[in-house]
């Protein structure tokens, strides 16, 4: 199964321009805690709500700072004809619980997570969900964004 069938496709871009106030507005109405950050539909970046906190409010930055200065910039991502089960794998050997979905061209598409994974294949999720739950990882708020 391919990760086209399962992935999430109605994803909202953000520009690394909006303010943490905005993002957060938009996490908190929409009830989502991970948002692409883009230029038009070309991925730059990540936000995380534990981004925001982390990265932005424990630093004392101010809620009109860009959301560019504090996001993740090493962006993990997939393709949207890879296959489930080794997308899944790969999830839980960069420890990360969702990716932004590209097609070949590298636009982006949709986004993937574990939870898309367990619903159709629940023995490859969790194996992903395995590799996650170790400390540490490519989205570590220890490590620098970029």
């Amino acid at each position: 199964m391919h990760v086209s069938e399962i992935m999430t496709r109605d994803v909202h871009l953000v520009s690394p321009n909006e303010t943490i106030a905005e993002v957060a507005r938009q996490m908190a109405e929409n009830d989502i805690g991970f948002l692409p950050v883009g230029d038009h539909d070309r991925l730059v970046g990540m936000i995380t709500d534990r981004d925001i906190v982390v990265r932005g409010v424990a630093d004392g930055l101010d809620l009109q700072s860009k959301i560019g200065d504090i996001m993740t910039t090493d962006v993990k991502y997939c393709f949207e004809d890879e296959e489930v089960d080794d997308v899944a794998r790969n999830m839980g050997d960069v420890q990360v619980r969702r990716l932004p979905v590209v097609n070949r061209d590298k636009r982006l598409v949709g986004v993937v997570s574990l939870a898309d994974a367990a619903r159709e294949q629940p023995a490859v999720a969790g194996t992903g969900l395995k590799g996650v739950t170790v400390p540490g990882g490519a989205h570590n708020q220890s490590e620098p964004s970029g």
